[in-house]
């Protein structure tokens, strides 16, 4: 009986993580920049920085963006990614805010969204160290990878991209495969 008790106590007193939400309704993280949504401009701070673009579009009430923010993107190891390696841009599905696309189009996030054809949140849009000046973000990208991964799937990308092995041969699923398969992971 005491035991069970002093259990409860235990885990009512540790705390539970919980990701800052803005006034948005978006999750707030450390390496989110604040931009003017220029993508050009962005692209070139980023490049500037030795980083590379990462657009992720969330939006208000989302449970999977939720899900990324507690519990993939705290793991110290894709925070230091995130950090590290990447200068990322946050847009809001439904947002009114403008967004400069690299073609010079300037539009509200929610129609920029729409322009991009991006269905799902939390989307992730990483950018090359060089975009043509006339290009489409949705034409130009890496990678694009829709929707709520786990840990290893989320690291996995970013070291894939960080690493420059999109440049190769070697697909992200099976850079992703022979990854977890070195380490012993089932996933």
């Amino acid at each position: 009986m005491f035991r069970n008790l002093l259990l409860a106590t235990v885990l009512m007193m540790t705390p539970v993580y919980a990701a800052e939400v803005g006034d948005d309704g978006l999750h707030e993280a450390a390496w989110i920049q604040e931009t003017f949504k220029d993508l050009r401009e962005d692209h070139e701070e980023a490049v500037a920085q030795g980083k590379t673009l990462l657009v992720i579009i969330e939006q208000r009430g989302c449970i999977y963006c939720t899900r990324m923010h507690e519990n993939v993107y705290p793991d110290p190891e894709i925070d230091a990614a995130l950090h590290e390696s990447f200068y990322v841009v946050q847009l809001n599905m439904f947002g009114d805010v403008e967004v400069t696309d690299f073609d010079g189009t300037t539009l509200p996030e929610k129609d920029m969204v729409e322009r991009w054809n991006a269905q799902f949140t939390p989307m992730l849009m990483f950018f090359p160290p060089e975009v043509p000046e006339d290009a489409i973000a949705s034409q130009s990208t890496i990678v694009t990878l829709p929707g709520a991964f786990g840990r290893w799937t989320t690291l996995n990308l970013l070291n894939w991209v960080r690493e420059g092995h999109y440049a190769g041969d070697e697909s992200f699923q099976r850079y992703h495969a022979r990854i977890l398969q070195e380490r012993g992971i089932v996933e």
